[in-house]
């Protein structure tokens, strides 16, 4: 049976995970890149982040001082019951790992900008929950920095503008430069509501990057054109990869989100039972 400190426990050690680890796939595209790159700049920076990212898993440290807002992911299973306050669980995780690994304080007030140093307060951490089939219950967190999420866009489009979503992105990201820290990573989200197109950007970001279609390769290429390359300096890497979740949406209505985020693709799971 799940209990309030396992949930707890488990919070604490994504935490540690996701901001020391890099995830295999992200790894390896960026290796791919450094491979393919003939833009000296390019390649030293993509050698900085790669030396950056072993680093900071010998030492056990945040690989970067933006250690994000943490934003989870949770799917319920049906046939799990849960006699506690989930939310509550995962928030005192939050407090533990910002005091321990430690975590910069980022969450604030948004009008008086107070800062109540545990990165805990109204709506966060912030909580996305699904139901699925079973009896476990998965925690994935995505902690997510300040320098992506500020470029990121959403656009309420016409049903008529299907065509043109993949300038939209590529649009986005033109306007974002060398601002995001890239070469980064890109989630789009097609549908759904105002609310929900955002939700299902942020949610692609848990993909393997190294898993796209043709049409995500299409616009990846398409971004990766820009040249703005690693660290906004030039070269021939700007993404590594465009991941693409849809939704239901209403008739009249095309709501497409892109939610940009960094080299740093920071992200851990754990399934308990």
């Amino acid at each position: 049976m799940v209990g309030y400190d396992d949930v707890v426990k488990s919070v604490v050690e994504l935490l540690k995970k996701a901001e020391t680890e890099l995830g295999e796939d992200v790894v390896k595209a960026i290796k791919n890149a450094y491979e393919n790159e003939t833009v000296e700049i390019a390649r030293r920076n993509l050698a900085a982040i790669l030396e950056n990212v072993d680093v900071a898993g010998k030492l056990r440290v945040p690989m970067c001082q933006d250690t994000g807002l943490p934003v989870f992911f949770v799917e319920i299973g049906r046939e799990l019951c849960l006699d506690f306050d989930l939310k509550r669980a995962i928030a005192e995780g939050v407090e533990i790992a910002t005091q321990e690994l430690p975590l910069r304080p980022n969450a604030v007030e948004p009008l008086t900008r107070k800062n109540p140093g545990n990165n805990v307060g109204d709506g966060m951490p912030q909580v996305n929950i699904d139901f699925v089939d079973g009896d476990s219950l998965k925690i994935t967190v995505l902690p997510k920095g300040a320098g992506s999420e500020n470029v990121s866009a959403l656009k309420m489009m016409l049903p008529g503008q299907v065509s043109e979503i993949p300038r939209f992105v590529v649009e986005v990201v033109k306007n974002a430069g060398g601002k995001p820290c890239p070469p980064i990573i890109v989630g789009v989200g097609i549908g759904s509501t105002f609310d929900g197109a955002a939700k299902l950007a942020k949610k692609a970001l848990l993909r393997d990057i190294t898993q796209m279609n043709e049409y995500e390769r299409r616009i990846l290429e398409a971004v990766n054109s820009l040249g703005i390359g690693p660290m906004g300096l030039g070269g021939k890497t700007t993404a590594l990869a465009v991941l693409v979740e849809k939704g239901y949406c209403h008739t009249a209505s095309l709501p497409v989100a892109v939610n940009i985020q960094c080299w740093a693709n920071r992200r851990a799971s754990i399934i308990l039972r």
